[in-house]
Order: structure tokens, then C-alpha cells, then sequence
């Protein structure tokens, strides 16, 4: 076998963010931007709250569905109930006098 063909491959890498960063930082410590630092490593944080962003929204809208589910699952039970009692209650008065009013 060749030696590419049995070595094991990595696709790992510094990626887009990171050579960024290391290009904000080299600009900032040659005195080339005079950036906060917190701008400079901003390619480091600003995914990570876009994707907690991306988390929250998924997660309030999928509360709000089942919030709307509950909403109108608990209005149909408590039709439910009602028609329950009515028959509940018709049968009782006319199978035992004795509720009748």
C-alpha cells in the first residue's frame, strides 16, 4: 500500500476565524490598527454568539409552539369536561330519581 492510502488524514486547520485573528492580533501588536482588543478577538468570540443566538431563537420558538399546543389542547380538555359532565349528569337524572332537581 502507499504511504498516503494508509495515513490516517486530518482536515483540521486554523480555519478562516482563526487566521484572522492571528491577523488582527499581528496588525494590533505592529501598531497598524489601533483597535480595542476586544475588536481584535472579535473573530473569536462573534461565532460563538451568533450561534448562542441561533440556540435561543430555536429554543424560544419551539417553546412557543408547544406553549400553543398546551393552549389548545387545554381548551379542548376543558370542552371535553364539560360535555363529560352534562352526560354524567343526564345519565344520573334519569337513571336515579333522587338527583333530580
Amino acid at each position: 500500500m502507499s504511504d498516503k492510502a494508509s495515513s490516517s488524514s486530518s482536515s483540521g486547520g486554523i480555519g478562516f476565524c482563526g487566521l484572522l485573528t492571528i491577523v488582527f492580533i499581528t496588525l494590533k501588536l505592529l501598531g497598524k490598527i489601533d483597535w480595542s482588543w476586544w475588536w481584535v478577538l472579535s473573530p473569536l468570540w462573534i461565532p460563538a454568539v451568533i450561534v448562542i443566538v441561533g440556540l435561543l431563537v430555536v429554543g424560544l420558538s419551539v417553546g412557543a409552539v408547544a406553549l400553543g399546543a398546551l393552549a389548545i389542547e387545554g381548551v379542548d380538555s376543558r370542552r371535553l369536561a364539560r360535555k363529560r359532565q352534562k352526560l354524567i349528569t343526564a345519565d344520573r337524572e334519569r337513571y336515579i330519581p333522587i338527583f333530580k332537581k
